[in-house]
């Protein structure tokens, strides 16, 4: 899977998880970069990532990731 169709998929994902149409993410983004994503939100965010993509996240992955870049390339590494 390409970097590109990580962040096609995560994108609908972000989309989904906010109900917001107009996000768009970057290896950059992060929590303050998107109104809603606050704790409650960053967990439904993960759960939806992991059932998406078919995968798990590690408890330190989840508590160590600072932006969407972090989580693209957990992502590449198991796909």
């Amino acid at each position: 899977m390409t970097k590109g169709e990580i962040y096609e998929r995560l994108t609908e994902v972000f989309r989904d998880v906010f109900d917001d149409d107009t996000i768009e993410i970057n290896d950059e983004t992060t929590a303050d970069d998107i109104e809603d994503w606050d704790s409650m939100e960053h967990i439904t965010l993960v759960g939806a990532v992991e059932s998406e993509f078919k995968i798990r996240f590690k408890m330190f992955e989840v508590s160590s990731m600072k932006n969407v870049g972090e989580m693209a390339n957990i992502i590449a590494e198991r796909g």
